[in-house]
């Protein structure tokens, strides 16, 4: 799995005229993409640097402080951009199985008490955010 993520003061999903998800106060965006092996330790490992990565002001992370994280759906993130002038998305996990992953991640950082608003799966959205630092990770499993 891999994930951008974004020290953001607020941040919406919104599908056509319709917010889907929203943070209000400072969190993180979680934009996250499966490829084609990824399984239930990718999803705990993602999890896990979400709510842990010391990443907000002062060094604290989102479990310290007990901040909102707005999770996007992005295979965009396997884009592969090595050769000619279009990506090429053969890294990319086809939707029948990035989606339950993605959905594993929200599970996984819900139990661990975090709230998470989401974007939604395969819709055309337009993310609105207020970037804090600018802070932005990339973050691997």
């Amino acid at each position: 799995m891999r994930a951008v993520l974004q020290r953001v003061i607020r941040a919406a999903v919104t599908v056509g005229d319709r917010v889907v998800g929203a943070i209000d106060r400072p969190g993180l965006v979680a934009l996250v993409a499966a490829t084609h092996d990824d399984g239930p330790d990718d999803v705990e490992r993602m999890a896990r640097k979400i709510a842990e990565l010391r990443i907000l002001p002062d060094e604290k992370s989102v479990s310290d402080v007990g901040a909102p994280v707005l999770v996007v759906s992005q295979f965009t993130l396997y884009g592969d951009t090595r050769k000619g002038r279009r990506p090429g998305w053969s890294q990319a996990a086809p939707g029948h199985v990035a989606e339950p992953l993605v959905d594993a991640v929200v599970t996984a950082l819900r139990e661990r008490g975090i709230e998470v608003a989401t974007g939604e799966f395969g819709a055309q959205m337009q993310v609105d955010l207020v970037n804090d630092g600018p802070f932005t990770v990339l973050v691997d499993t």
